[in-house]
């Protein structure tokens, strides 16, 4: 039997996360195994349990959630990030993604998408509720999308993946040995290329595509 997806949840309101607890105990492959109410709390849990998966609000005290987000991925460029939040106005989707977080759903999506996301974000996927993306300016089929992506270098692809993920251009810079003005003028390119301008529209088209697991 594989290993359970260890999830730490973070919400600043006990109700919620007694809610999330108790939908969470329905999937046999997922065990929550602490809880934090606000930012810095989640930090230093993350620290110390090291989970699959954090699940967390945007709207809390203290730090909040984005900058949360961010100082999580800066310590750990491979946190797996689910937020979990009221909004659903991309400009939340974009700044979250933009911090690092790995998916985005919002409190208003059916039960067993937070199970789904958490599942996807646990083998390395990308997941962004399917409700959000009608706001997504990116408008090409996934034929168009494929077409445009296989004419990407083998670089550009590679710095396309890890802008998906959400990755800051100085830091793909030192994961790929290359000049940060190099890979901020493949981002460019990859943008005009596929007609997008932020890290939510690159994710949506990384899971069209089905290119995102590692």
């Amino acid at each position: 039997m594989k290993n359970r997806i260890k999830v730490i949840l973070v919400d600043d309101h006990a109700v919620v996360r007694a809610g999330f607890r108790l939908l969470l105990a329905t999937a046999p492959d997922i065990e929550v195994i602490a809880e934090a109410e606000r930012g810095e709390q989640a930090c230093q849990l993350y620290l110390e349990q090291k989970p699959d998966v954090m699940v967390l609000d945007l709207s809390m005290p203290g730090i909040g959630g984005l900058e949360s987000i961010r100082r999580i991925c800066n310590r750990d460029s491979n946190a797996r990030i689910l937020v979990f939040s009221v909004h659903d106005e991309m400009v939340y989707v974009d700044r979250a993604m933009n911090a690092g977080a790995k998916g985005y759903i919002t409190k208003n999506s059916a039960p067993g998408i937070l199970v789904e996301a958490i599942q996807k974000i646990a083998e390395g996927e990308i997941y962004i509720e399917q409700g959000l993306m009608k706001n997504m300016s990116v408008q090409n089929s996934e034929a168009e999308y494929k077409t445009i992506i296989d004419t990407l270098s083998a670089r550009e692809f590679d710095v396309f993946l890890l802008l998906a993920k959400g990755l800051t251009a100085h830091k793909i810079a030192d994961e790929l040995c290359l000049g940060y003005k190099t890979v901020a003028n493949y981002g460019t390119q990859i943008r005009s290329k596929l007609k997008v301008s932020t890290v939510a529209e690159l994710a949506h088209i990384a899971m069209i595509l089905g290119v995102m697991k590692k």
